[in-house]
């Protein structure tokens, strides 16, 4: 459960809809679906808030949050529900012409971008309308548009709408965001969240009950050394995802100092030292991504893998770097990584569709 402080609902007359989404060489979706500002699964290495929510600074002003990434995790204002709204939408995303799409996105509309479309609220009634809110949402979808939904929690609360899902058949991607399987871990980066544990098993089930899944592992700590990335890919790589994302914590706004502060009022110290300096993140999230890509040859996952390097590693800052003699085939590895369109079941179908 979650253990925001504040909760409440976004009456700002931007109910809950569908609109393009700015993901850059993810290949997760055209269209992102948000049901609320905020979220209290409070991961610490979030970008949400230096994306979007800060944007929202003055309208947070008015519900009490003065610190809106500060204190990412403390609040969650669910958007209201007009369904006219949302068909219209939908009817927008349904119509859009596909060469205006971009090529990586599956036709699909994610659940969700900014927050957790399952995360449990302890006040009934908010938590009640989010439900509402989720199966409505997806009934309209499955039945006014052929459209897909690729959906990406940390709950085993989507466990609840199992049944809704099978009825989407290959229209729908379940996935589970599982960056390790070390509890412990999770518990400093992702204070609110269920353990890595629970959603392994959510992906078992899901898997067994014919619901397409993916699995993210991301982002990759810098406390997981290659035992633990192994123990992680083997276990993913029982659950059959279709797709496996791994990406490793990329530096945004105040995130750092959230994980810091975080440990230390936990008394936990971090491998901090990797977001010293911009050389040292570099080398970081490059072993990080090139340890997952040797290991999932081990799993026989290298055809499943979709690597998210950020986009800051292919600068030219960043290739100066790197020996003169390595730059093309780094250069060469980026851009293989950012051309990758990830798995759909039937794809075929789906691309005639």
């Amino acid at each position: 459960m979650s253990l925001s402080s504040i909760n409440g609902f976004w009456n700002f007359g931007a109910s809950a809809t569908i609109s393009e989404n700015n993901f850059v060489h993810k290949s997760l979706s055209n269209w992102a679906l948000n049901f609320a500002v905020g979220c209290g699964h409070g991961c610490r290495y979030c970008y949400v808030p230096s994306a979007s929510v800060n944007k929202q600074a003055a309208k947070l002003t008015d519900l009490g949050i003065t610190n809106p990434d500060g204190q990412w995790g403390d609040y969650t204002f669910l958007r209201t529900w007009d369904e006219a709204a949302f068909l219209k939408s939908l009817k927008t995303a349904e119509n859009t012409p596909r060469e205006k799409l971009k090529p990586d996105g599956n036709r699909a509309i994610m659940l969700c971008s900014t927050t957790d479309a399952y995360q449990s609220l302890r006040d009934k009634k908010l938590h009640a309308h989010l439900r509402r809110m989720v199966r409505r949402s997806l009934e309209l979808i499955r039945d006014n548009s052929t459209l897909n939904v690729r959906i990406l929690t940390r709950s085993p609360l989507v466990r609840e709408d199992f049944d809704l899902l099978t009825t989407l058949g290959d229209r729908v991607m379940l996935g589970m965001s599982i960056p390790t399987l070390r509890n412990d871990l999770s518990k400093i980066y992702e204070p609110n969240a269920p353990a890595p544990t629970q959603r392994l098993k959510v992906l078992h089930e899901a898997q067994q009950r014919g619901i397409p899944t993916f699995a993210a592992m991301a982002p990759i700590f810098p406390e997981s050394d290659e035992a633990d990335i192994a123990e992680t890919l083997l276990r993913i790589e029982q659950a059959l995802p279709l797709t496996v994302f791994a990406e490793p914590v990329n530096i945004r706004a105040q995130n750092i100092e959230r994980i810091k502060s975080h440990a230390e009022s936990l008394g936990v110290t971090l491998r901090s030292e990797v977001f010293s300096t911009p050389e040292a993140w570099q080398n970081y999230a490059i072993k990080t991504l090139r340890t997952v890509e040797r290991l999932s040859e081990r799993f026989h996952l290298s055809d499943r893998l979709h690597l998210w390097p950020d986009k800051t590693l292919g600068t030219g800052v960043a290739l100066k770097r790197l020996p003169a003699a390595d730059r093309d085939a780094h250069s060469a590895w980026l851009g293989k990584c950012w051309s990758r369109v990830s798995e759909w079941p039937n794809m075929n179908d789906h691309r005639r569709a």
